[in-house]
């Protein structure tokens, strides 16, 4: 009797599950395809990301960002540039861009992080702030951090993300550099350039954690002003703080770089040849010199975990 109930069985399953001589060839070569693209497929790539900031206004950091990215973008990189200087976003204006919406409109859910994305020359990728938005310099800890978490969001994300943060220290500032994996400082020679560095570095160290910076001397005339630049910040910081700095290197007063400015381009797209943008290809050859991130487990959205507010009212 159980043998009967078993030879039933075995009648039941084999119609109710086609044997592979009743599938279709082309049901299983598709099959198999799609078996070996799933094998083949890389792992989900991990963007880095680049903070540029200063201690103070006036010392170049949206024209290095800008320009940054850009040298990166054209020497075969997949970069993506944030404008996070909020309310007084410029990074559009520097590229000749027009956005029709910011940040703003994304954390109130009228659109993606997706559909803020601007293509400029050489494929870098823009996302723009806004403008005038006095709401949008008072975003909270909750707010950058729901503005992170797009980016690690993205179905395809970048190589390298680079931030251009607002000037002087604020919360703003803080926190993208603290979410990222490097932080570059950019300095020029002036006494409130190097003062306010060091302000910044120490507050970046004792409050949140970052432990190395990347030191740009901007508007030098010589290489060696740039390296005495560094010097001076490195020595003090390094006395006083528990921090590493590095010299990344130097862009030069360049006219060149003021006529890019006023036509609203970058000038290792516009003078690729000039003095100012072989500083800034430097630059970007540095950057892939750079080992592992310090803390390469930690990431943005372990930083950021827990930190998320519903806003409104742009």
């Amino acid at each position: 009797m159980n043998g009967a109930v078993t030879v039933d069985q075995a009648w039941g399953l084999q119609n109710l599950f086609p044997t592979p001589a009743s599938v279709r060839p082309r049901e299983v070569e598709l099959f198999h395809q799609a078996a070996s693209l799933s094998r083949m497929a890389p792992p989900r790539r991990r963007t880095r990301t680049v903070t540029v900031a200063a201690g103070k206004g006036g010392v170049g950091k949206t024209t290095i960002a800008v320009n940054l990215a850009m040298a990166m973008s054209m020497a075969g990189h997949d970069v993506m540039l944030l404008d996070a200087d909020m309310s007084v976003a410029n990074v559009d204006v520097q590229l000749g861009l027009t956005p029709l919406r910011h940040v703003g409109h994304m954390l109130e859910g009228n659109c993606t992080l997706q559909d803020l994305i601007m293509t400029g020359p050489h494929g870098l990728k823009i996302v723009p702030g806004g403008s005038g938005a006095r709401r949008l310099a008072q975003l909270c800890n909750g707010e950058h951090a729901a503005v992170i978490r797009a980016f690690d969001d993205l179905i395809l994300p970048p190589e390298y993300l680079v931030v251009d943060t607002a000037a002087g220290v604020s919360d703003n500032v803080a926190m993208f550099a603290a979410a990222a994996d490097d932080v570059v400082i950019v300095v020029c020679d002036e006494p409130a350039s190097l003062t306010d560095a060091y302000a910044l570095i120490k507050i970046l160290s004792q409050d949140f954690g970052v432990r190395r910076f990347h030191i740009v001397a901007n508007m030098v005339r010589h290489a060696s002003e740039a390296r005495r630049l560094y010097e001076k910040l490195a020595r003090v910081s390094e006395r006083f703080l528990d921090v590493a700095l590095d010299f990344m290197g130097m862009v030069p007063h360049d006219e060149r770089l003021r006529q890019a400015i006023r036509r609203q381009s970058a000038v290792v797209d516009l003078w690729p040849s000039s003095r100012s943008a072989m500083g800034f290809k430097q630059l970007a050859s540095a950057v892939d010199t750079w080992g592992e991130p310090m803390y390469p487990d930690i990431g943005r959205i372990a930083f950021f975990s827990g930190q998320s507010e519903p806003v409104t009212g742009w």
